[in-house]
């Protein structure tokens, strides 16, 4: 949870941070064309940011992923283990020889 959250506010930091930016640039003194560049500079910017971060989160995403598959692959594994044993106790139970009494005299 922490870690969603500090996401979060990294996220409207930067979001702060870039309105910030442009809200900046609009009021500097400089030349129309200037100030498009600039905003531009700032847009491509802002894009390859969040196209990083978009990278990030897939990649831990499909490590989580990686994760539980193991953890699932784990647990089945140790279902079928005590399974083959509960059915191998069963056959040593059912197939024990049955003692031989001695004929009556």
């Amino acid at each position: 949870m922490s870690d969603e959250s500090s996401s979060s506010g990294i996220l409207w930091f930067l979001a702060g941070l870039g309105i910030g930016a442009a809200v900046g640039v609009l009021y500097a003194p400089k030349s129309g064309r200037e100030t498009r560049e600039s905003i531009r500079s700032a847009a491509e910017e802002g894009r390859d940011l969040v196209r990083d971060r978009a990278r990030q989160y897939r990649d831990q995403a499909s490590e989580w992923v990686d994760r539980g598959k193991d953890a699932v692959q784990q647990q089945k594994d140790q279902i079928r283990s005590a399974f083959e044993a509960g059915r191998q106790a069963y056959r040593e139970a059912t197939t024990e020889p049955v003692p031989e009494v001695a004929p009556k005299k």
